[in-house]
């Protein structure tokens, strides 16, 4: 396969019923011992900068913002030189009819691993409600 550096991200969007508070599910989405329950083996932070760890390999992202019980968004620190385009973001969505809580996940992946990267936060997110104990 050709090495294609102008290939831009698509960016793709997914909601996950969660039966949780948003304050709750807040605090799993920002603070290190949070993260490390279901994102990541371990989270480690500084101010705003993030390292995950996975089996021996880590990765750091910049926590771009964030407001309580609503959303954090973080960036990846990679070496690439169009990572300040994108993001990931995990935003705490309740219906205001049901008061049924949602996340909604914003990231973005190469075109073909789009469907991969679906299912890999369907993994992330199934841990998530797990440690929550939501079916």
């Amino acid at each position: 396969m050709p090495f294609l550096s102008d290939m831009s991200k698509t960016q793709f969007e997914i909601e996950f019923v969660i039966q949780a508070s948003p304050q709750l599910l807040y605090q799993y989405m920002h603070t290190p011992s949070g993260l490390s329950e279901w994102f990541a083996d371990n989270v480690n932070a500084r101010t705003e900068k993030y390292t995950f760890f996975w089996d021996g390999s880590e990765e750091e992202a910049l926590l771009l913002r964030k407001k309580a019980n609503e959303f954090v968004r973080f960036r990846w620190l990679t070496d690439e030189d169009d990572q300040d385009d994108y993001f990931f973001e995990m935003r705490i969505v309740v219906d205001e009819i049901t008061k049924d809580v949602s996340v909604v996940v914003i990231d973005f992946s190469d075109e073909d691993e789009v469907d991969e990267a679906k299912m890999l936060w369907e993994s992330q997110i199934g841990s998530l409600k797990q440690v929550l104990g939501s079916s």
